[in-house]
């Protein structure tokens, strides 16, 4: 059974926007640290930051080229 491309780019859209919930959790995480001796854990905090709006945007492009 072939999957249908309205149901994947439903599914795309759905976990995109828990990856832009991930992101701003993550992004949150790091504020209580910033201006401290914590650099190396601010900076860690905002590289994964940056991964999951990478793989965010990827998920979007995604889910447009399945709609």
């Amino acid at each position: 059974m072939a999957a249908s491309s309205t149901s994947t780019a439903a599914e795309l859209g759905t976990i995109a926007d828990n990856v832009a919930q991930y992101r701003r959790r993550v992004a949150d995480l790091a504020e209580p640290w910033i201006g401290t001796d914590r650099e190396d854990l601010v900076t860690a905090i905002h590289e994964a930051e940056r991964s999951l709006r990478t793989a965010e945007r990827n998920l979007v492009r995604a889910m447009r080229t399945a709609d």
